[in-house]
């Protein structure tokens, strides 16, 4: 049944834009890190690990997804998606909400961010 279910996200995910998956990607880290950041405040420490481990998972994918050949803005984003990685691991370590509301602070940033870029782009097509 878990084979059938896997391949069944597989090909859901296949069939998305590649602008559509980057935004479920920043959904999921504002999903995965508030999630988190419950299980810290609830004492729930095999939860945090579980939703920060997602959350660096996440923003893995992200940096591996980057053309480094765009420039001067895949740079930035490698070193902004880094940083982040940095902040979940001081979070997960110290159990720092507040480092999971950084994180938080700025995936909704990223999100609105490419959310406006992405409809402008198809206002001008």
């Amino acid at each position: 049944m878990q084979r059938g279910y896997d391949a069944y996200k597989q090909n859901h995910t296949m069939v998305e834009s590649p602008e559509k998956l980057i935004e479920m990607l920043y959904e999921g880290i504002l999903k995965f890190a508030s999630l988190a950041k419950r299980a810290i405040e609830n004492k729930d420490i095999e939860k945090k690990a579980y939703y920060i481990n997602r959350t660096s998972a996440i923003y893995v994918e992200l940096i591996s997804s980057l053309d480094m050949k765009g420039g001067n803005i895949a740079e930035y984003l490698n070193g902004l998606y880094n940083y982040q990685l940095t902040l979940l691991t001081e979070a997960n370590i110290h159990n720092d909400t507040a480092k999971l509301d950084e994180v938080l602070h700025v995936a909704s940033v990223l999100l609105e961010t490419w959310k406006e870029e992405t409809s402008l782009e198809c206002a001008v097509a």
